[in-house]
């Protein structure tokens, strides 16, 4: 639930800070004293996107922000560590939200950067509107399947069968790529093969490589290599320090002999004549690795020329090389079993379909059997709401292999006795729908986990007794739910468990709104019931208020 809501310069509000509690919370104020900037600031938390006119005139940015208690549901944990967001911290989720007059706005989720895409998923998960135009949802197939499947309790079931709904597309896109694909003419297979062959002839390992151009390297500049370590090996040798090292050596064997303390001097000069050798041979024998014959040159001349146009044709290094001689190779390959591959897919395919006819035909015994129950809940709260003789149905029938299953739904309704059942889009009214709606969503609430509903004048076009009960009604959601609703009825209104008044200030330059609780006080509770009712300075009003603020109390 929310427990703690801030708005700052959102429409015509400086300032709003709230503090909110679980149960059905009314709010009310008079007609254009803006009840729903309220709502905005749970919409802009939500995600929905708003335009900048929303920012109070005069200020640089609106801001909302929002403690939301989740306890230890494991789908927010879920959902924030694969949106890379910060985890809850002691079960508590910290919005955030800004709209800036002419900048970029700002979007923060436990203290961390999020956008706005991110906000929406979130916001699918805490809360619900229904507004006055939610009714009409209610007349599309998909409302009304997702409204059956809510009740059947089929979320898990369903997952498993749109995830091999996309394998069976994905397999059908494959064949029909592979079949499209674009055969090779007789000359351009041939240029290939050649290419395969030339690139064959080469070890592209990276080691390879490597010594190839290190030996080339050394073959090309043979004569000068060769001048090098003869001078190396003259220094090295006999005449150099071969000649100088020995009598250096027996110098320090006697000054070892004089002194102790030249001992460790003397076998590191020991040390060094030993390292000078081992220097001297490794020379000697890149050396005798320049005696290569001319042949031997050219061909490597002819490796290093073949290796230096690969790299020109195909890349800077030997994997990029590699991964040309593969694609070739791959794609020589592709010409010889097309058909095969084709076939291979849409066998594939036809045994995910197999599987999915069959997921389809639990779907529609889950549906049949629930469409039923839930029918007949709704059918027992519509009563309440005032349709004694009204009757609704849920038609569940065969259709094709789709994305949801084989299943076409549709609601059927007939709001009075006689009448003959149809589809609600044809004969609703849109108070009727939006009864049904509330009807539909008072019995689904038991299934849904959304914490949060809010409902914006959804007791419009019905009054007295009715209004009563559809009050009665949202104030039992709020036994599981954290319940908003936006009422112009005092029946529904004296019925809240919490009660915020919204109120309109103007004067010659300027026009605010402000909102504030009045659950907490009686009198000033019983003067916005009395001013609902028609006169808050009225004694009547004021002795009704009192009598439904009573009721609600028994």
């Amino acid at each position: 639930m929310i427990r703690r809501l801030v708005i700052r310069d959102l429409a015509l509000m400086d300032r709003a800070e709230l503090e909110l509690g679980p149960g059905f919370t009314v709010v009310t104020g008079e007609t254009g004293a803006g009840k729903s900037v309220l709502l905005g600031a749970l919409s802009l938390l939500a995600g929905h996107r708003v335009a900048k006119t929303v920012v109070r005139k005069g200020a640089d940015e609106c801001v909302v922000e929002a403690e939301l208690e989740i306890g230890a549901d494991a789908r927010f944990a879920s959902l924030l560590e694969s949106l890379d967001l910060p985890a809850c911290d002691d079960g508590l989720l910290l919005l955030k939200r800004s709209v800036h007059a002419s900048k970029a706005g700002r979007i923060s989720v436990n203290g961390g950067a999020a956008t706005l895409v991110q906000l929406q998923q979130l916001g699918e998960l805490w809360i619900d509107f229904h507004g006055p135009g939610e009714p009409q949802k209610l007349m599309r197939p998909e409302t009304q399947l997702a409204m059956l499947d809510l009740h059947a309790g089929l979320g898990k079931a369903l997952a498993d069968y749109r995830a091999g709904w996309r394998r069976r597309l994905d397999l059908l896109r494959g064949a029909e790529e592979a079949a499209g694909a674009e055969r090779l003419s007789e000359d351009e297979e041939a240029f290939l093969r050649s290419q395969l062959e030339k690139l064959g002839s080469l070890d592209l390992a990276d080691e390879a490589i490597a010594k190839l151009e290190r030996d080339h390297a050394r073959s090309s500049r043979a004569q000068e290599l060769g001048a090098l370590l003869g001078q190396l090996d003259a220094g090295l040798g006999a005449d150099g320090l071969g000649e100088v090292l020995p009598k250096l050596l027996k110098a320090a064997e006697d000054v070892a002999r004089i002194d102790e303390e030249a001992t460790g001097l003397r076998d590191r000069l020991h040390a060094l004549a030993a390292e000078a050798e081992d220097i001297r041979a490794d020379y000697a024998r890149l050396a005798r690795g320049l005696s290569e014959d001319d042949e031997s040159a050219a061909e490597l001349d002819a490796k290093m020329n073949l290796w230096l146009e690969f790299r020109r044709k195909y890349g800077p290094d030997a994997a990029s090389v590699r991964a040309k001689r593969d694609a070739i190779g791959r794609r020589l390959l592709s010409q010889g079993d097309v058909e095969a591959r084709v076939a291979k897919f849409r066998a594939e395919a036809a045994q995910v379909e197999k599987e999915l006819r069959r997921q389809a035909d639990a779907l529609h015994a889950a549906r049949a059997k629930a469409a039923d129950k839930l029918a007949a809940a709704a059918r027992k709260m519509l009563g309440a709401l005032g349709f004694r003789k009204a009757d609704l149905r849920i038609e569940v029938a065969a259709a094709e292999l789709g994305p949801q299953g084989a299943d076409a739904v549709r609601f059927l309704f007939c709001p009075n006795a006689g009448q003959d059942l149809l589809p609600l889009d044809q004969i609703a009214s849109s108070g009727e729908a939006a009864r049904v709606m509330l009807a539909l969503k008072t019995v689904l609430a038991a299934v849904d986990r959304t914490p949060v509903l809010v409902f914006d004048e959804v007791d419009a076009n019905v009054g007295g007794e009715i209004g009563a009960q559809v009050g009665r009604e949202l104030a039992a959601l709020g036994a599981g739910h954290q319940v908003f609703c936006v009422t112009h009825l005092p029946q529904v209104a004296a019925l809240g468990h919490a009660h915020l008044v919204v109120t309109k200030t103007q004067d010659d330059r300027s026009t605010t709104v402000a909102i504030a609780p009045v659950h907490a006080k009686r009198k000033d509770r019983e003067s916005e019931l009395a001013r609902m009712l028609g006169d808050r300075a009225s004694k009547v009003a004021l002795s009704h208020a009192r009598e439904l603020l009573a009721s609600a109390e028994g």
